[in-house]
C-alpha cells in the first residue's frame, strides 16, 4: 500500500496545534536582523527563545525581530530547579509568548546537561499551569515515559552536547524513544549538519531543533534553508519506507538471457 508522504498533508501536532515545518529554529547566537532572516530562510513554523531576550526591551527585544506568524518556545535557559523553571515559564507568558514553553533545566555547567530529575519535577508544575510543556532531557527510554505520564506535550532528546555540533550520538538511545514514546519525538542540541538532521527525521524522530549549526555557519540563511531541505527529506524518507538492509543484490538478474543463442 503506497503511503501519503506529501509533507502538505503530514503536519506535526503539539499541544493540539498542528505545524507544517518540522524544523525549529533557535534564536540565540545571532544578532537580531540576521536572526529575522536566517527564519525567513528557514521558514520554521516554532522559533525558540530566551525569556531574557524578550524582556530586555527597546532594540534588543527579541520579539520585535521574529517574523509574524510563528509560533514562540521560549525556554527556561538559566533555571537550575523546577521552581525557577516555573518562574521563567510564568515571566514568559506574561511577555506575551504565549503557553508553549521548552523546559531547560541544568545544573551542569561544564557540559550543560540537562537534569533529568528536576525537569520531571518542573514538567509535573508547568503542565498544572496549563503549559504546554516541551522538555529538553537526556535520552532515557525510562524518564521519557514519566515525562509523557506527567502530561509533556513532547520529548526533547539531545543529539549530542549542546552547541557541539557532533551530530546525532545519542542514535541509539533516541532510536528507542522513537520506537516506544507515544508522544512526539524532537531531537535538540548537538546536530551539526543538515544530513544529521535528516537522519533524524529517516529514523522517525518527529522533528529536529537546530541552533548553532546554523548560526555558526559562514552563511546562516543558506544554512537554515539546507536543514529545510534535508528535514523534509528525512520524513519524506521515512514514510516511503526505506528498503530493508542486508545481502547485496543485483536490481536486474544477470541470468536467464545468457543461455539463449544468437540471432
Amino acid at each position: 500500500m503506497m503511503i501519503n508522504n506529501d509533507p502538505n498533508n503530514d503536519p506535526l501536532t503539539l499541544g493540539g496545534r498542528s505545524f507544517q515545518s518540522r524544523l525549529i529554529l533557535g534564536s540565540g547566537k545571532y544578532p537580531l536582523p540576521l536572526m529575522k532572516e536566517v527564519i525567513e530562510a528557514g521558514q520554521p513554523d516554532i522559533v525558540t527563545l530566551a525569556v531574557r531576550r524578550a524582556s530586555a526591551g527597546g532594540a534588543e527585544n527579541i520579539l520585535e525581530h521574529i517574523p509574524a506568524g510563528k509560533t514562540l518556545l521560549p525556554n527556561t535557559s538559566g533555571a537550575r530547579t523546577a521552581r525557577e523553571a516555573l518562574t521563567i515559564a510564568r515571566l514568559a507568558r506574561e511577555l506575551g509568548c504565549g503557553d508553549f514553553i521548552k523546559i531547560e533545566v541544568i545544573t551542569d555547567p561544564k557540559y550543560l546537561m540537562p537534569d533529568n530529575e528536576e525537569t520531571l519535577a518542573a514538567t509535573r508544575l508547568l503542565v498544572a499551569e496549563g503549559f504546554i510543556a516541551l522538555p529538553y532531557m537526556n535520552p532515557d527510554l525510562v524518564m521519557a515515559r514519566k515525562l509523557v505520564e506527567a502530561g509533556a506535550a513532547a520529548v526533547m532528546p539531545l543529539g549530542a552536547p549542546i552547541g557541539s555540533n557532533k551530530g546525532l550520538t545519542t542514535r541509539e538511545l533516541v532510536a528507542l524513544l522513537v520506537a516506544e514514546i507515544k508522544a512526539p519525538v524532537i531531537v535538540d542540541a548537538g546536530l551539526g549538519k543538515p544530513s544529521q538532521a535528516c537522519e533524524a527525521l529517516e529514523m522517525g524522530a518527529d522533528a529536529v531543533m537546530v541552533n548553532t549549526a546554523v548560526a555558526t555557519a559562514d552563511d546562516p540563511p543558506a544554512m537554515a534553508r539546507a536543514f529545510a531541505l534535508a528535514v523534509r527529506a528525512g520524513r519524506a524518507a521515512y514514510l516511503a519506507g526505506p528498503g530493508r538492509v542486508g545481502a547485496g543484490e543485483a536490481s536486474s538478474p544477470l541470468t536467464g538471457f545468457l543461455g539463449g543463442s544468437a540471432s
